[in-house]
């Protein structure tokens, strides 16, 4: 009987903690009207290959940083209607969420809908921003990077995502699922989140998902994007 209870007891420590909670989020959606709705259709047409707003089954989550010290303009550029000042393109640019430097987590536009965040990925992925202007500044900051690891892990298991494709939009071209019309945006990409950060962004992260017995899946074998 001994032995019985202590093998029960012994399930009981290293059974997962059920999946990952949802953290607090606070919604402040940017304007996604009709119009908005119809130049993201039109943009997901001309590098897609597919008129549609919607996203469906992501398959990717990209972390970002806003290069701006503040949330509240980072939520003015989001909730611009006019075409962004890179590449000159409707709609606007935008992210799904946006983790402050005080951890708080803001939601911007529902996980339903396409965001402007990733040339070639846009199609099948969630965007996190993180207010700051390095990777390193997120990495040193405990409140953010605690609420973005526990943010990540709650969409990995939500939409079961596998570890290997929560990326930095530095590692965007290496994503199997890149894909991308336009020949001459077929290599463009940005400098946040290096693969160096995002190995220890994701180490910290499997620590975390592991609690919640979330499966990690293989581990990555980045595509050659000849660029």
């Amino acid at each position: 009987m001994f032995a019985v209870r202590s093998l029960l007891l012994a399930l009981v420590l290293v059974a997962p903690a059920g999946p990952p909670p949802k953290p607090a989020i606070v919604v402040k959606p940017i304007p996604f009207g009709a119009a908005r709705r119809a130049e993201t259709a039109a943009y997901s047409r001309r590098h897609y290959g597919k008129s549609t707003w919607r996203l469906v089954h992501p398959r990717v989550i990209v972390e970002h940083f806003t290069a701006a010290n503040t949330f509240s303009s980072t939520y003015s550029a989001f909730s611009s209607d006019a075409p962004d000042s890179e590449l000159h393109e409707l709609p606007g640019t935008c992210a799904h969420f946006v983790v402050d430097t005080d951890g708080t987590i803001y939601q911007l536009v529902p996980t339903s809908i396409v965001c402007r965040h990733t040339v070639g990925l846009n199609y099948t992925a969630i965007g996190i921003e993180h207010v700051g202007t390095s990777d390193a500044q997120i990495l040193a900051n405990p409140r953010q990077l605690r609420a973005s690891l526990a943010l990540t892990a709650w969409l990995m298991a939500r939409y079961r995502i596998q570890l290997r494709n929560v990326i930095g939009h530095n590692e965007s071209l290496t994503s199997p699922y890149h894909h991308e019309l336009v020949t001459a945006w077929r290599c463009q990409t940005h400098g946040d989140w290096t693969s160096g950060d995002m190995r220890v962004y994701r180490r910290k992260l499997a620590v975390l998902v592991r609690r919640y017995g979330v499966l990690l899946g293989p581990p990555a074998r980045p595509v050659d994007p000849n660029c």
